[in-house]
């Protein structure tokens, strides 16, 4: 391809609306352009990429012995209610009503819809195990679109949906589908690692995330770099054995208990604030949380300085929906304003509290009264707690679960996540197949996503430097480009014509610079757009029978007789895939 027949509109500037690294350079570099708030056209440089990323894709899933299909985005709204996610959703879910009056959905994924296909046509164990999978065109309404096409309202992802006769034949599923995508983040040039993870609105009981560690990351991850644990912060588990921060706040057991007081806090309502009108720490207080589960009050208790963790509250309490309660649910459970809550006298709530507070005597809590709170509250004298879990989220000051070392938090990108969904599709809209016993049974699911379009925006956040974007060898728009410097030259032209056209029938991906700007024009965009092996042609090299390999990634400038320009970039696109 020559670029003055290509389409590649790169720019000088950064442009302003652009928060991360991968969001700045895919404009720059002229990977894509914004159509509509969370809705990108992609240019023929990231359509590229796009499509490397899903050769890449298709590969490793055939190889596992998956089946590609193609699913419509367009879904009646039956499907949505009768799996009983219709609710879960809520306002993400993009929905219309067509010329008949029909509601359909525009779909984000699509459990229902090849659950729906499976009943149909999957009707006899002799048709199982078999996994079927698609890259598809997804549609969200995002509330805040951000990072480029990292959070979009409109995407690609390859979901994947594995039918299984048993939970041992799931397992199976799982693992293929698992190393797979192990296989797929390599060869992208991520190095994305595998969390424990929250199913959510997906449903099952297992599951896990691919995380690529990047600072522009919305999603949170804790991990230990000395055994390897990790986990989502939605279900990273805190460990038995209390960080120092706590055994020195906590006050043993056999301390005198002081006398209840209620002391006055005049418009005050956090726990910084109480702290700093008390003179007291964090560590020496109990926030109270009314929730509604359910529509069930249920109040939580968590240790000042600790965040609650909504996921692993819903999961102790086995609810559907779980959400904070308005004011006239904390009126009628506490009889106090907002921001007031304490746990004494509550009405009608289920109290439950989280482990740290075990052994805190003389603490601080609210007084369910305006502008009040009380000291010296202390559990079994001034209240009961009988249910105690760990609800709340993992900190940096915590130690990991299985070896007791440091906790690392850090920003990640989502790429992938794969569920062990078992039954709650099939059942819910009665998928069965007959088995060999002669019973209708319902299959066991595994549902598997990557989001295709945010491999290349990860690619691109962990291989930038100051001048653009580094591609990783597999994914790159174009192998090799080649520069001639002053196109116009009779010499400079002919050399490069016959060095693009040997390449291109060798079947090495070129492209071919051959505008009529100057070299410094030339090198800025070449290193902008990140193509990992830049030939440069110039005259004073050509008068030597030489050119010039640059090495994006290395940085690094090899030079090379004519003659041998072939065989040697043919050794190194080699020897990157080998060791890829």
């Amino acid at each position: 391809m020559r670029w003055t027949e290509y389409f590649i509109p790169t720019l000088k500037e950064v442009p302003s609306e652009a928060e991360a690294v991968s969001h700045r350079l895919m404009i720059r570099a002229g990977l894509i352009r914004k159509l509509a708030s969370g809705s990108y056209t992609y240019l023929p440089l990231g359509l590229s990429a796009l499509k490397k990323v899903e050769k890449i894709i298709r590969e490793e899933m055939d190889k596992k012995g998956a089946i590609e299909l193609f699913l419509p985005s367009l879904q009646p709204v039956e499907l949505w209610h009768e799996s009983g996610r219709y609710k879960d959703l809520g306002e993400d879910l993009i929905k219309f009503k067509d010329r008949h009056n029909r509601v359909m959905v525009f779909g984000p994924t699509h459990e229902e819809v090849i659950t729906d296909l499976a009943r149909n046509h999957i009707k006899s164990y002799r048709q199982l195990p078999i996994t079927l999978y698609q890259i598809q065109t997804k549609f969200r309404d995002e509330v805040r679109p951000r990072f480029g096409v990292v959070r979009s309202r409109e995407f690609i992802m390859k979901d994947a949906y594995s039918f299984d006769r048993d939970s041992a034949g799931l397992d199976k599923s799982y693992k293929k589908m698992y190393e797979a995508y192990e296989a797929i983040f390599k060869r992208c040039g991520l190095k994305a690692i595998p969390v424990e993870a929250d199913s959510g609105v997906m449903g099952g009981d297992v599951s896990h995330e691919f995380m690529v560690l990047a600072e522009s990351g919305e999603d949170l991850l804790a991990h230990c770099v000395s055994c390897g644990y990790a986990a989502s912060m939605a279900v990273a588990e805190i460990s038995h054995k209390p960080p120092l921060d706590f055994a020195r706040g906590r006050q043993a057991a056999s301390h005198k208990l002081k006398p209840l007081q209620e002391v006055d806090t005049p418009g005050v309502t956090t726990i910084e604030k109480v702290g700093q009108m008390l003179k007291v720490k964090p560590i020496e207080m109990v926030k109270t949380l009314i929730y509604k589960a359910d529509e069930k009050a249920v109040a939580v208790l968590i240790r000042g300085g600790h965040e609650a963790n909504e996921t692993k509250i819903k999961k102790y309490l086995k609810c559907a929906r779980l959400e904070m309660a308005d004011e006239d649910v904390i009126k009628k459970i506490t009889g106090g304003p907002k921001g007031f809550s304490g746990p004494l006298g509550l009405k009608d709530a289920r109290i439950i509290a989280d482990s740290y507070i075990k052994g805190m005597v003389n603490f601080v809590t609210g007084a369910n009264k305006k502008d009040k709170h009380y000291i010296n509250t202390n559990i079994d004298r001034d209240f009961k707690i009988s249910e105690w879990d760990d609800l709340r989220m993992i900190t940096d000051k915590d130690k990991c679960p299985n070896c007791n070392k440091n906790i690392k938090i850090e920003h990640a990108i989502e790429m992938g996540h794969v569920f062990k969904l078992g039954l709650k599709y099939s059942k819910a809209m009665k998928a069965e197949f007959l088995d060999e016993d002669g019973k209708l049974k319902p299959y066991v699911m595994g549902c598997y996503g990557i989001g295709v379009n945010r491999i290349i925006a990860a690619a691109i956040e962990l291989h930038n430097d100051e001048k653009g974007i580094i591609w990783p060898l597999e994914i790159a728009p174009f192998q090799v480009l080649v520069i001639p410097i002053n196109y116009k030259e009779e010499d400079i032209k002919r050399t490069a014509d016959n060095i693009y056209e040997e390449l291109s029938k060798t079947g090495i991906e070129a492209l071919l610079d051959d505008r009529d700007e100057s070299a410094g024009i030339k090198f800025n965009d070449a290193e902008l757009v990140g193509i990992p092996f830049s030939i440069v042609i110039g005259a004073k090299g050509l008068k030597k029978g030489i050119v010039e390999i640059k090495i994006r990634e290395a940085n690094k400038i090899l030079e090379v007789k004519k003659e041998e320009l072939k065989d040697k970039i043919i050794s190194l696109l080699t020897n990157i895939i080998k060791t890829s």
